[in-house]
């Protein structure tokens, strides 16, 4: 009997709103399901905006019909070869008289 009254008298104390949710509850809620709906909608618009595959159209390598095709000249095979052949842009200078950066002996 003891413990029937101590059940009693602990269901008397507890307040009236525990367990029910608030306000506070509500506002949270509604404003998690609007930045899940936003996140989506922006999901969405870039899920639109990629290709339907990321693989390569035409095979990258081309193969010659013949083996004259390989000796042929480029476009801008010229350009290169010239570009090569050019002096680099940072160089020590050039000296043109051998004996002026020898220093005489006293």
């Amino acid at each position: 009997m003891n413990t029937g009254l101590l059940i009693l008298a602990a269901d008397q104390q507890l307040p009236e709103d525990v367990g029910k949710s608030g306000p506070l509850g509500l506002l949270l809620t509604v404003v998690l399901l609007v930045a899940v709906l936003l996140l989506g909608r922006s999901m969405g618009k870039h899920l639109k905006r990629l290709p339907r595959s990321f693989e390569p159209e035409q095979p990258s390598v081309v193969v010659p019909d013949d083996a004259s095709e390989l000796f042929e000249p480029r476009p801008g095979e010229e350009l290169l070869d010239t570009l090569r052949r050019q002096p680099l842009a940072i160089e020590p200078p050039r000296r043109t008289d051998p004996d002026e950066g020898s220093t005489p002996a006293s």
